[in-house]
């Protein structure tokens, strides 16, 4: 089930390929958080509804919390690519914990990043107490506080 949730974000990520928004426009906003390379090799789509997998596996094994929620979440990350509702388009918040997500694609590798979020959202449902999404809402929290900058990625990289 890996491979074809694997395979499927390929295609997404590719079907939008034109349409990605060089995240090295919100380098002002970011500076000192995030890197300059991170933020050119990153990228951002908005639309209308985002693209979930409705695989039916998907909802077999559980996961339909997750992939019936497009109309109430206002982004979803995946790889280096995260896609966006346009309200939540211009709230740097939001950027800032889908580029989280996109961290922790990096550092697990597709794989196992699809496999580590199944298996959370499998015992914790889409919540901020799935390990992953609580490590991007709590950092997102952190970063709306007005704190100093601190390097994102090394923390990320470090709790994983």
């Amino acid at each position: 089930m890996i491979e074809l949730v694997k395979s499927w974000i390929d295609e997404v990520n590719e079907a939008y390929k034109p349409y990605r928004q060089s995240c090295a426009v919100l380098q002002h906003q970011f500076d000192g958080f995030y890197s300059p390379e991170l933020l050119r090799s990153s990228y951002f789509v908005i639309v209308k509804v985002l693209p979930m997998p409705k695989i039916p596996e998907l909802r077999e094994a559980g996961l339909g919390d997750f992939i019936d929620n497009e109309n109430q979440l206002d982004g979803v990350t995946y790889k280096d690519t995260y896609y966006l509702v346009p309200d939540a388009a211009r709230d740097v918040g939001i950027h800032f914990h889908e580029l989280v997500h996109v961290i922790q694609w990096r550092t697990l590798g597709a794989r196992n990043f699809i496999q580590r979020y199944m298996e959370e959202i499998q015992r914790f449902g889409y919540s901020d107490q799935a390990p992953l999404e609580g490590m991007a809402y709590g950092l997102q929290k952190t970063f709306e506080k007005g704190v100093a900058p601190f390097d994102v990625e090394k923390k990320v990289v470090a709790t994983l």
